[in-house]
């Protein structure tokens, strides 16, 4: 999570209208917008290749992937978020060219900087969005995917893919292969790229 942008709460209303006009995205989160990092190439990679496998798989079907630049609200509609990879098969969803309010299926690739964040808050609202099945959490660095699947009594489920393994997203019955989920995605950067 980056900085808070504005001390005043905002209402849905407003931050929608005032993030149209923002140079830089924001997080609303319980009413205060934060100002969001820029990710790194191997993060943006991953994020590519889960979308393309995504996409393909679904083209068929009334579903839609969508990448980062796409704001999901949360169900109390006092938070917003810009996950890295959402899908909707929501009619009204569809119709809504700005907003996702009834996501499948949301995928976040963890950050050094944003791993906290995405694992706590984010995780706790996008657990409140009713038709949310499942939430995958992508470690770059591990090649590990940890994915939450949402019981039929309402309880999420972890299931963990080790490095190396393929990872079964269940709520759109796809499985995606360690080496396309890495594709073109190098080892970690030394400290001297990172700091570059």
């Amino acid at each position: 999570m980056g900085y808070a942008a504005r001390k005043a709460e905002m209402t849905a209303e407003e931050f929608l209208a005032w993030e149209t006009v923002q140079t830089e995205r924001h997080d609303l989160v319980d009413g205060v917008p934060y100002a969001m990092a820029g990710a790194e190439a191997r993060h943006n990679t991953v994020s590519l290749n889960v979308a393309v496998a995504l996409h393909q798989h679904l083209s068929d079907t009334p579903c839609n992937t969508f990448m980062s630049d796409m704001k999901v609200a949360a169900a109390d509609d006092r938070s917003f978020f810009y996950p890295d990879v959402t899908v909707t098969c929501s009619k009204a969803d569809l119709e809504n060219s700005l907003v996702k309010r009834e996501p499948t299926l949301i995928v976040e690739v963890l950050s050094p900087s944003t791993a906290a964040y995405d694992l706590g808050a984010k995780f706790a609202h996008y657990r409140q969005i009713p038709t949310l099945r499942e939430i995958a959490f992508i470690d770059v660095d591990a090649r590990r995917t940890d994915v939450y699947r949402k019981g039929a009594d309402g309880l999420w489920v972890l299931h963990s893919f080790d490095a190396g393994a393929s990872v079964h997203l269940a709520s759109v019955d796809l499985t995606i292969s360690a080496a396309t989920l890495f594709a073109k995605v190098s080892s970690a950067p030394t400290p001297a790229q990172a700091s570059a």
